[in-house]
């Protein structure tokens, strides 16, 4: 039993299954993809992947650590420089596992796994600003960043219209009639009409019939 085992040992000893994942990898960076049981795929992803991660940086130093992981020159090579120049911008998860159905002679689960970047009809490659939507901070499409940007030229012109151009509405303004009618009225003097203390004849006279009808 393999309680708390986290390695499948494939049933094999520790130095087959090392030569086993060794040239399983190198048949992977080679030809891209290949067939094998799920579960040698899956202890093949865990080999080959920090591999990949190394091959990033091309120094020598990584190129001898993955040399002593593989022990294939032609392997090494082509992992410092096709599958790198691919997968540089992948932060990781360089390989895909697919199951393919049951072999025929021993019943077991087969599968198919390959490098990601280099099945093109499966992962299409796409431009990032294609992919990414502009969004704005209150998660919408961005459409009223547009119609600000639309609006400011049009705020600007007007404004810059006004600025160039005091002086010839100013003379405009000074020529036409009407603004002579409004300095000749704005000259002129509006007589102030004083309140007489004076009583008029009539008041005088509403006053006299109202003392009569008392009287009487």
């Amino acid at each position: 039993m393999r309680h708390g085992d986290k390695i499948n040992n494939l049933s094999r000893t520790a130095s087959h299954r090392k030569a086993m994942l060794k040239n399983m990898a190198c048949s992977l960076i080679q030809h891209k993809s290949i067939n094998t049981t799920t579960a040698k795929a899956k202890a093949l992803r865990k080999f080959v992947e920090p591999l990949i991660t190394k091959s990033k940086n091309d120094t020598q130093h990584n190129r001898r650590v993955v040399f002593s992981y593989l022990q294939d020159k032609q392997a090494t090579k082509e992992l410092f420089t096709n599958v790198a120049d691919k997968v540089g911008d992948r932060p990781g998860g360089y390989t895909r596992i697919l199951k393919i159905g049951i072999r025929s002679g021993d019943n077991a689960d087969m599968a198919m796994i390959e490098l990601i970047d280099f099945n093109e009809f499966y992962t299409p490659r796409t431009k990032k600003s294609d992919s990414k939507k502009k969004r704005s901070r209150r998660g919408g499409t961005g459409k009223g960043t547009e119609k600000k940007a639309e609006t400011a030229p049009v705020v600007e012109d007007a404004v810059e219209v006004v600025e160039a151009t005091p002086e010839a509405v100013v003379e405009a303004i000074a020529d036409t009639p009407e603004a002579e009618v409004v300095e000749t009225v704005a000259e002129t003097e509006v007589p102030v009409v004083e309140e007489s203390s004076e009583e008029t004849p009539e008041a005088q006279s509403t006053d006299e019939s109202s003392d009569e009808e008392k009287k009487a």
